[in-house]
């Protein structure tokens, strides 16, 4: 059974930093490119970083460089998403999503960000 379980959010002060989590299980997660999407209320889901299967590669949203780090851990099946300098427009619920090359996709259930003092 496949499944991306998310986990790490939850009520940040302005500034301040959250590491979320997304643990794979049910399929080769090394052959996957991981992604962190996000959607707040009334807001299209929006891609915030991607990283490819070997994890050499990563790609941010311009509103997130400088302040996000994703990365993977093969090994734990995980990947990770550091976030710090957190801003109030960062709340949303985060989704981790796994692309394998052939297009196959699987996403989790999300996990809440919320950034306010």
């Amino acid at each position: 059974q496949v499944q991306l379980a998310e986990s790490g959010g939850g009520l940040v002060q302005p500034g301040g930093s959250l590491r979320l989590s997304c643990t794979a299980s049910g399929f080769t997660f090394s052959n996957y490119i991981m992604s962190w999407y996000r959607q707040a209320p009334g807001k299209e889901r929006e891609l915030v970083a991607v990283i490819t299967r070997t994890g050499t590669n990563t790609n941010y949203a311009d509103s997130v460089k400088g302040r996000f780090t994703i990365s993977r851990d093969d090994a734990k099946h995980t990947v990770y998403l550091q976030m710090n300098s957190l801003k109030p427009e960062d709340t949303a619920a985060y989704y981790c999503k796994a692309t394998a090359p052939w297009g196959r996709e699987y996403w989790g259930q999300g996990t809440q960000v919320t950034v306010s003092s």
